[in-house]
């Protein structure tokens, strides 16, 4: 996917969190291993965000390999230690597609 097209499934993925009562906290965070496309907050946890898009759901459900979930994963620790965040947290997805938008609440290995 283009980045262009990766800026406008994230910039609906932002728009959806915030009509759901979430926080933008941080968008695009870079550490070595990967990038977090959204970090949102909500009744004090704190929501690291991945967001996949494609022409429907199971196209880009697929996306999100083991591979990709341990670098996700290893990136938020880098947030966590660099902002010394002590609270509670959870990984979650968002899917976009052309008809519809969908939060997937704690993923995991």
């Amino acid at each position: 996917m283009s980045r262009a097209k990766g800026n406008i499934a994230e910039d609906k993925a932002c728009t959806f969190m915030y009509e759901q009562g979430f926080e933008i906290v941080e968008r695009n965070f870079y550490s070595r291993f990967g990038e977090i496309d959204i970090i949102v907050t909500k009744e004090n946890v704190l929501h690291f965000v991945e967001v996949k898009s494609g022409e429907n759901y199971e196209l880009a459900i697929q996306n999100l390999t083991p591979r990709k979930i341990s670098r996700f994963i290893k990136t938020c620790d880098v947030y966590i230690k660099k902002n010394a965040y002590e609270g509670d947290y959870v990984i979650d997805a968002i899917i976009v597609t052309p008809h519809s938008i969908e939060l997937v609440e704690n993923i995991t290995l």
